[in-house]
């Protein structure tokens, strides 16, 4: 089956090389003619590992290939999938829709042969229904089905979530539209992933239903961190407690400093908007929203008390290992770092920081964070070491090494990646979340 995915961004580019994995003919389409030419040289626009080499297999397999043109990428194919952004739109936090609709209307007027058009990117119910308004007005001849398949690739492991998904969600209003998703996702029959049939809006609606329970949970194990500190527990043993409930499960129960990327803070927000406009609010969300928004700058506040307060601060220097909102990505979007920076700025804190990938894209977003060519770089005369991202390359420092190069033996772990006792014994003053402090 010929595929076109309109969009090489994260979604669309990692989307088109598993579908050209399976054995499809893939074509990904961008308007950046940069983008497209760096793809042409086997150079990623997106850090996810594994994906370089993906791309270059396929390619060499003649399966996958790129181009700007969408009349020419869309020619044959029995599915057009859009993947292009729904970024939060400025002002009023809806999801800009723009870019989706464009494509709409180039597609309308480009297909020359029937094909279900399949919204891939993350949009609010209702909009397959302007999708299919748009293409019908383009007095396209064609049959098209307007089809939903929502997305749930976490970054760092979209890879393996593509190929061996918990679900697949297709919300399609005709028989065309399912016959046609069945033929594409039929090698995922083999793995016997389970595909779920839903009308469009439902299918629309399941994506932010996910995200913003998923934030839910995040949320609510922060707030309990906090009180455990207060109380003398151990949110550790506490996730682990109720996640053994099989009505809760352990997954997105490790405390931190707040949750971010591309998806649960835009997402969670034009669940909002979409709530209000059908005047159905979900409170639940708006707290959530609320606490995580405030929670990362607490983490900024939390490493100003370890220092000793907002005087004793001023004019000290802290390390932060790790930027990115979570490890094994390069994005930056919403990441907690840049909100603890700030904090940590405004109260006279100078910062030198490294991250394994996302130092390029945190540049721009920090300009008065140095950044350094590795962790002890960073740490070297520090007075405080933090862990902001749980990378693998920062679970076993050589303690000793920071000891030497810091000017105080004090690590402030926001995502209790080292056992409290184990730093006690190294030397350290630890403090973790929702933990007892070890010194």
């Amino acid at each position: 089956m010929k595929i076109a995915m309109v969009g090489s961004g994260y979604v669309g580019l990692v989307s088109g090389a598993c579908f050209a994995d399976f054995g499809h003919d893939v074509v990904c389409i961008d308007k950046d003619q940069s983008k497209i030419d760096r793809l042409h040289q086997g150079i990623m626009p997106i850090y996810e590992p594994g994906l370089d080499a993906l791309v270059e297999n396929n390619v060499k397999a003649g399966r996958l290939s790129f181009t700007t043109d969408v009349a020419e990428g869309i020619r044959g194919a029995q599915a057009v999938f859009i993947a292009v952004g729904t970024p939060s739109r400025r002002g009023d936090g809806h999801a800009d829709l723009s870019f989706v609709y464009a494509v709409a209307e180039e597609v309308g007027a480009s297909l020359a042969n029937d094909a279900v058009v399949v919204t891939k990117s993350t949009v609010p119910v209702g909009t397959g229904d302007e999708v299919e308004r748009i293409i019908q007005a383009s007095g396209t001849p064609h049959k098209v089905s307007v089809v939903s398949n929502p997305e749930f690739l976490r970054e760092g492991a979209a890879i393996g979530d593509f190929k061996r998904p918990d679900r697949i969600v297709i919300g399609a209003e005709d028989d065309f539209g399912r016959d046609v998703m069945r033929e594409v996702y039929r090698p995922l029959f083999l793995n016997e992933s389970p595909i779920l049939f839903v009308n469009r809006r439902s299918s629309e609606l399941i994506k932010y239903a996910a995200n913003a329970f998923l934030a839910t949970k995040i949320t609510f194990i922060n707030e309990m961190a906090d009180l455990c500190e207060k109380a003398g527990g151990n949110v550790q043993d506490v996730a682990r407690g109720i996640g053994m409930d099989g009505r809760i499960g352990s997954k997105f129960l490790n405390a931190g400093p707040g949750y971010g990327g591309s998806c649960f803070p835009k997402d969670t927000l034009a669940l909002l908007k979409t709530a209000e406009d059908y005047d159905s609010p979900v409170r639940i969300v708006e707290a959530v929203v609320k606490v995580n928004d405030s929670r990362k700058r607490a983490m900024g506040r939390k490493v100003i008390d370890a220092l000793g307060g907002t005087k004793a601060s001023r004019g000290k220097k802290v390390a932060l290992l790790g930027l990115t909102f979570k490890p094994n990505t390069d994005d930056m979007r919403d990441s907690p770092s840049i909100d603890i920076a700030e904090t940590l700025g405004n109260a006279g804190v100078s910062i030198a920081a490294y991250d394994p990938e996302g130092m390029e894209q945190a540049r721009p977003l920090m300009p008065e964070v140095a950044m350094c060519d590795s962790p002890y770089a960073a740490i070297e005369g520090a007075d405080a070491v933090v862990i902001v991202t749980e990378w693998d390359a920062f679970r076993a420092l050589d303690l000793d090494r920071v000891k030497a190069l810091a000017k105080a033996p004090l690590l402030v772990d926001l995502r209790n990646i080292y056992n409290p006792d184990d730093m006690r014994t190294a030397g350290f003053t630890y403090h973790s979340v929702g933990r007892p402090r070890a010194e």
